[in-house]
């Protein structure tokens, strides 16, 4: 089977009913980025950190995967398919889809925030100041912030490198070092991009792209790949 790969960005979760910070001119329910998304604003204010995810998670346990989702999920019948997703929910895995990096982390999970690799699940519970892990440090979201490296990124460009096929949907690229996915693809690769209004492409790619939201391009791009 051929290898597909689909990265996603938040559009595709957005017609699910999922808010974006992009959605608001860098607001998400009147926070800014910087406010509850840094690691300075975690140094600064942790209870308020643990309240925006925490609402995030709420938000999460009452939607459901869209169209798109299991549309792609369903791509795995004819296709060696691998999910790289720049969000941070689970609507992917939700829909059926097996394979799926997430570059910026899960919002069910949890980490220690001196001991990187103690991950645990967390599920849809609140984390509160004093929910510690088992070595005694605080837990804070399992989340890339921005400016914090991105673990799964050389692990990504690898995959990325191997697609016969990739479709990019729901990302406006512009967002790095995640962008560099969508330009690491050789040249013989089949791109495509959905998008409701695509972005300004850089590199020499060439991407066929199909102007909608993320459930009217997926159903345009089933009837190209399978007919």
């Amino acid at each position: 089977m051929k290898k597909l790969i689909v990265f996603s960005g938040a559009g595709m979760s957005a017609e699910s009913g999922l808010k974006t910070f992009r959605d608001n001119d860098g607001l998400w329910e009147n926070y800014k980025v910087e406010e509850v998304a840094t690691p300075q604003a975690w140094k600064e204010n942790p209870e308020l950190v643990l309240h925006f995810y925490n609402l995030r998670r709420r938000q999460l346990s009452q939607v459901e995967p869209n169209s798109a989702h299991y549309l792609i999920s369903e791509l795995e019948n004819k296709f060696d398919v691998t999910v790289i997703t720049q969000n941070i929910d689970d609507l992917h895995e939700r829909a059926g889809s097996e394979n799926v990096l997430h570059l910026h982390g899960e919002l069910k999970k949890v980490r220690s925030e001196k001991h990187y690799n103690l991950i645990y699940d967390w599920q849809y519970k609140d984390i509160q100041l004093g929910d510690l892990c088992e070595k005694g440090t605080q837990l804070r979201p399992h989340v890339v912030w921005f400016g914090e490296d991105v673990p799964e990124m050389n692990r990504a460009l690898q995959i990325a490198q191997e697609a016969e096929i990739l479709i990019v949907i729901g990302t406006s690229l512009n967002v790095y070092p995640a962008a560099n996915i969508a330009y690491s693809v050789n040249q013989n690769c089949d791109c495509y991009l959905i998008d409701p209004n695509p972005p300004t492409l850089n590199g020499n790619q060439k991407f066929t792209i199909i102007e909608g939201g993320a459930i009217e391009g997926m159903n345009s791009i089933i009837k190209k790949l399978i007919a």
